[in-house]
């Protein structure tokens, strides 16, 4: 088995999709109309519309409700990604040096996904 991908549904499929290429600097996939793939090396991050989530799989994903999963990507920088962010991001956290060393950054996606931006100790 191989994990493929980590999708997100979305009410604000422009705007989530906005966020996360701006997030990553990688440009999106489209793929059809509501649904996208941001491509890195290692994982795929999938946007869905929830209207294609009703349509193909009744409904079985509702956006904006995770509460549970963090979604956190690997950087060099995280001051150069914060600095890159719209400037009424919801941040969590400010940049925190956590107790294993790594440097770390909480926010939220439009839609209140929290999404970890950290950097390993050198």
């Amino acid at each position: 088995m191989k994990f493929s991908s980590v999708r997100l549904v979305t009410e604000q499929f422009e705007a989530v999709l906005a966020f996360y290429q701006n997030l990553s600097g990688v440009a999106p996939v489209r793929l059809a109309d509501g649904f996208a793939e941001l491509r890195q090396d290692g994982a795929t991050l999938a946007i869905s519309s929830q209207q294609l989530v009703a349509r193909f799989n009744g409904g079985a994903a509702v956006a904006a409700a995770n509460r549970s999963a963090i979604l956190e990507f690997e950087v060099a920088d995280v001051a150069a990604v914060l600095e890159r962010l719209p400037a009424d991001v919801a941040v969590v956290q400010p940049i925190t040096r956590m107790p294993w060393g790594n440097l770390s950054l909480l926010v939220r996606d439009p839609e209140g996904s929290l999404v970890n931006v950290f950097s390993k100790p050198l």
